[in-house]
């Protein structure tokens, strides 16, 4: 049975979020400040509260075409990053992680901030696509700029970790609303989703997207 999380639904169209997390690190040496603005630019898809992580080159989100971790795919099918973030804090390799306060409304935005230091100058991000069975919005291992701002798009990729039945009983986002997780058998491995085809609870008119499916810019603020 998937656990409850905060209901996307009533998000506001916009919001902001606020720094949590720091890992397991005592060298401030060469802090950095970032803003990091999420817009959705899909038609009819929430972005679950986005999981922003800082690291190194050893940290990996993902690798495609191999099983996600536990953690990627609970955020892929429930939409809560949290498990996934406090599976990462303590990291050798991660030196901060943020959270979203609230889902992205198509068309909308949400700006996070966080921290980096010159020797964790990578960034990665991740959202659920709520109205899929195990959809998500990743960004991996973006080098954040030393001055200045830059603007980078991310796509949508597939956990591989439930069926993609389009079945309202397994998909937590509207027009649906359930949080079981659907037992019939996945992919098992990380690829980049092929969208909404129809035949479930879903429209693709509605539902469905092409590539990129969030515009991301960081920009560092000091």
């Amino acid at each position: 049975m998937k656990k409850p999380i905060l209901s996307v639904l009533t998000a506001a169209l916009s919001a902001s979020a606020i720094l949590v997390a720091p890992a397991a690190h005592s060298d401030d040496e060469g802090i950095r400040h970032y803003a990091i603005t999420i817009t959705n630019i899909t038609r009819g898809q929430i972005l679950a509260p986005p999981a922003v992580i800082a690291h190194n080159g050893d940290y990996k989100l993902f690798t495609l075409g191999t099983p996600s971790s536990t953690e990627l795919a609970m955020l892929a099918e429930e939409g809560n990053p949290s498990s996934l973030l406090d599976s990462v804090a303590s990291t050798p390799s991660v030196y901060r992680t943020a959270r979203g306060t609230g889902g992205i409304m198509p068309g909308a935005s949400m700006t996070i901030e966080i921290e980096t230091t010159s020797k964790f100058s990578e960034i990665s991000i991740a959202s659920m696509l709520v109205s899929t069975n195990d959809g998500f919005m990743a960004a991996r291992g973006i080098q954040a700029p030393r001055r200045g701002g830059l603007t980078t798009e991310a796509d949508a990729y597939d956990a591989g970790s439930e069926a993609n039945t389009e079945n309202c009983a397994f998909i937590p986002g509207p027009p649906c609303g359930s949080h079981v997780h659907d037992p019939a058998p996945a992919e098992g491995y990380v690829y980049v989703h092929s969208g909404v085809h129809g035949g479930g609870g879903l429209t693709p008119a509605l539902h469905d997207w092409r590539n990129p499916v969030a515009q991301i810019e960081i920009k560092r603020i000091n």
